[in-house]
């Protein structure tokens, strides 16, 4: 054929610079030969220069198939499942071709006196190249001109040792040391270095036995290219019969090389002499068909999606992934039914709550945060009193309480809106108790913070104690900058959150109750990234290890390659942007807070008549409010009780304040909040005498009097408002640019999508490779997995939580409050009750 005579003609005339090229010709070769060949059949053909061998069989038949004669050499492969990551689906044409004379003999001075052999695989027109597989390729290639070695018999006598000498000038050659006994016994081999090279750290040794039979192979590894005289002491292990033990000694080298086209020379990595080696035979053990070298991206295991329909077919005989997805989806399923149930329970306790017990008129706000502790019991059925004390005074007791919601159960955050008429300075202490009553009033309070949406300010309240029994009644001094920015304090903080909400297994059981990220949410997350984790290990799952892949990390036992640095960093890729991005989003929703439509709906009653005692209650009330404030000159002692029914002197004493706050600078807040809080409140007293009844115990002239004093105090009460208004608060839309971002709600739709099809996908894959792989394969993969998920969830994220609370900690970075659009429509609330309670509008 014409395919013989080019091989014949370009091995024997061109030039030695272009064999390297022989080896493309000796594929086109069988190329042709594979091409007339039909599937399942072989040709051998005897040719000047060699014998080729071709077969072509489909890729599943392949495992542990041999190619050649076993007088003249012959290949076989290793098991199917070796392979299975490197060999495509389909035909495939294995070549074997045996050269009568070393091809490359004029390129290297390389001594190869055994055959010569050229083995490849090919698919059509590609080249299959195999690279550290996990079994070996047997090459078996004849020495017909190897001289038998000299074999000599010897006598062992107790007390001494056989030895035997050979002489080491190459370094790639292997030594073959028999000696074999006239009895069954165990033998022990001791390897020694020449003398001259002075390394003793060389010795090494071995037993031996009738299963090895009695040889031993010294590798080039094993002499660390030390040339020269080495030694081989024989002597038997524990040696008990009274027969003569006596030996036939035999020695002789071999070595496995082949043609490294890259460096144009034998090369040896990846092969190593195999134990069936014979004097005429060597056996020769080899990971791959070409050399290779550590590659910057590693592919994972391919699979054929044109088979899709034929691997999904084999689901009767490989139902182990199937089963396991299904066992997932039930369990998700279940989950995500209790999820939506736990997320419809805690919409209730998620509101903030504007309390009822602040005044009216009261524009100065705070946001409490009071945070229960996660003890057993911590929660509380008592109603609560707190009472803020400032460095100008303290405030009048508000009652935390909400219709609504339950309050302060275990575990839980509540929010509270609490309103005073002015700034009563720096915020020292608070004063926390509660009534002792309901089933369980013992509460365990882990700290309370209070914000300023004013100043944007922050305290903390670092309460970490019980009130019940005789000490439900306690206060709490401010926490300074060392307490709140010490390690204990952040690191408990941020270690209780990054649980609660960054650890996505573990949130799922107790969210932050305040979180946008629901529980259904958090399931589904946990699910995707379940199935992409699967999907992922199913892809690189017993890929090849690449022995020549440089060591990063070394630390006892433990070894970090570049291969494995690089098959993290790629799983990374594929799995975390995607799945953190789907996260983000749900994180980052804002929120859509619909108004209280029952609030809105309440129809106006008409006003009731009202008398004297209720003005002059409204009237001392809210002199007993600027009696809090030093600046109001206002002593408490100096107001009258309710029950003297001295109208006047009550607005007289309001009058005073007035006066005060006309002389007083523009600049303070204290009197821009002050001037809105008296003005407010003589519109409702304005308001209230509108509608005295005919009881309300007033003369027609004291009535007219009322009404004109409370006029003159209304207009020098606005008047001093409109003197302080550039002291006015600043707007909560400012306050939340500050705090963080958030994405419009329909991006939920777009979160959902990207989980979905991440899932979907996800699960596509892991179907597909599990059917490829086997019923076998895919239990051994369902285990690895399984080691690899638990590895995940109670090790690698409970140390990240930790690492990071640590690192936060470190930084001395305390945990921060933000606002967001709850807080500005309890202001919007807040503002209507006001104009109720005045009967006026506000701007």
């Amino acid at each position: 054929m014409n395919s013989t005579a080019a091989i014949l003609l370009y091995s024997q005339e061109c030039a030695p610079d272009k064999m390297g090229d022989l080896e493309e010709l000796i594929t086109l070769a069988g190329q042709i030969y594979g091409y007339a060949l039909p599937a399942n059949s072989n040709i051998v053909k005897e040719l000047p220069t060699g014998t080729i061998h071709v077969t072509r069989r489909d890729s599943s038949t392949l495992g542990g198939k041999s190619i050649g004669s076993k007088d003249g050499g012959f290949c076989q492969l290793p098991t199917l499942s070796a392979m299975t990551n490197q060999l495509p689906t389909g035909n495939i044409n294995v070549q074997l071709f045996q050269f009568k004379e070393n091809p490359m003999e004029l390129k290297s001075n390389e001594s190869i006196t055994g055959t010569t052999c050229s083995f490849s695989l090919q698919n059509g027109n590609s080249s299959i190249k195999f690279k550290n597989l996990a079994e070996n390729i047997e090459i078996y290639l004849p020495r017909p001109e190897a001289s038998e070695p000299e074999i000599v018999d010897i006598v062992w006598k107790p007390g001494f040792t056989v030895t035997s000498s050979f002489n080491i000038s190459d370094a790639n050659v292997t030594v073959v040391v028999t000696a074999i006994p006239n009895q069954n016994t165990t033998l022990s081999f001791t390897l020694h270095p020449p003398e001259a090279a002075n390394a003793t750290y060389l010795n090494q040794s071995t037993n031996v036995t009738y299963k090895d039979n009695y040889r031993w192979l010294i590798t080039p590894e094993m002499r660390r290219g030390i040339e020269g005289t080495w030694k081989v002491a024989v002597l038997p292990a524990g040696q008990s019969s009274s027969k003569t033990l006596s030996f036939k000694v035999s020695v002789f080298v071999t070595k496995c090389l082949f043609w490294d086209t890259e460096i144009e020379a034998w090369s040896r990595e990846g092969c190593m002499v195999g134990p069936n080696t014979m004097p005429n035979l060597t056996h020769c053990l080899c990971n791959h068909t070409t050399f290779f070298g550590s590659s910057f991206f590693v592919m994972p295991n391919q699979v054929d999606l044109s088979k899709t329909a034929a691997l999904f077919s084999t689901v009767n005989e490989n139902y182990i992934v199937v089963v396991l997805l299904s066992c997932f989806f039930a369990l998700f399923l279940v989950v995500v039914m209790w999820a939506w149930y736990a997320d419809r329970k805690a919409l209730r306790t998620r509101k903030m709550t504007l309390l009822e017990s602040n005044h009216p008129c009261a524009m100065y706000n705070y946001l409490v945060y009071v945070q229960t502790g996660h003890r057993k019991g911590a929660g509380t059925t008592a109603k609560v009193t707190a009472t803020l004390q400032f460095s100008e005074g303290q405030s009048e007791p508000y009652y935390l309480s909400d219709p609504e919601k339950p309050l302060f159960e275990r575990g839980g955050v509540d929010v509270f809106l609490l309103s005073m008429p002015f700034c009563l300075g720096e915020l020292q202490k608070i004063d926390i108790s509660h009534d002792n009553s309901g089933g369980s009033p013992d509460w365990y309070m882990d700290r309370i913070t209070v914000q300023d949406l004013q100043m944007q300010e922050v305290t903390y309240f670092l309460c970490s104690t019980w009130l019940r029994g005789e000490t439900c009644t306690r206060t709490f001094n401010s926490a300074n900058t060392n307490e709140i920015a010490s390690f204990g304090n952040i690191f408990q903080t941020r270690t209780s959150s990054g649980f609660r909400d960054e650890h996505i297994w573990v949130s799922v059981v107790d969210p932050p109750r305040r979180s946008p990220f629901t529980r259904v949410q958090r399931v589904s997350c946990c699910m995707s990234l379940l199935l992409c984790t699967m999907a992922i290990n199913i892809m690189f799952w017993n890929f090849p290890v690449d022995t020549e892949s440089p060591v990063l990390l070394k630390i006892g036992s433990f070894e970090l390659t570049w291969q494995e640095f690089i098959v993290a960093i790629e799983s990374g890729l594929l799995m975390f942007p995607i799945n953190i991005l789907i996260i983000t989003i749900f994180r980052h929703i804002k929120p859509r807070i619909l108004l209280n439509k029952a609030s809105t709906s309440k129809k106006k009653t008409p006003a009731a008549a009202v008398s004297m005692n209720i003005i002059l209650k409204e009237t001392i009330g809210l002199l007993n409010h600027l009696s809090k404030s030093p600046k109001n000159m206002l002593a408490a002692k100096e107001i009258r009780p309710e029950t003297s029914g001295d109208l006047f002197w009550a607005l007289n004493k309001v009058n005073d304040v007035l006066q005060i706050m006309q002389v007083e600078n523009v600049g303070d807040p204290h009197w821009s909040y002050c001037s809105r809080f008296v003005f407010y409140s003589l519109s409702h007293i304005s308001h209230l005498l509108e509608h005295v009844g005919e009881k309300g115990f007033f003369l027609d002239e004291e009535l007219r009097q009322a009404r004109e004093t409370v006029a003159v105090l209304l207009k020098k009460a606005e008047m001093a408002t409109f003197q302080h208004v550039s002291q006015r608060s600043p707007t909560v839309e400012v306050q939340k640019k500050k705090q963080g971002w958030w994405l419009p709600w329909w991006f939920l739709f777009i979160g959902w999508f990207l989980l979905f099809a991440l899932s979907g996908l996800s699960t596509f894959f892991t179907l597909l490779y599990g059917f490829q792989y086997g019923r076998e394969s895919s239990i051994q993969w369902v285990v690895t997995l399984t080691l690899s998920l638990v590895q995940s969830i109670f090790i690698l994220q409970p140390l990240k939580v930790i690492f990071v609370a640590i690192f936060f900690a470190m930084i001395l970075r305390p945990v921060a409050v933000e606002n967001n659009e709850e807080v500005e429509l309890l202001l919007k609330e807040q503002k209507k009750k006001c104009e109720e309670y005045a009967g006026r509008s506000i701007s």
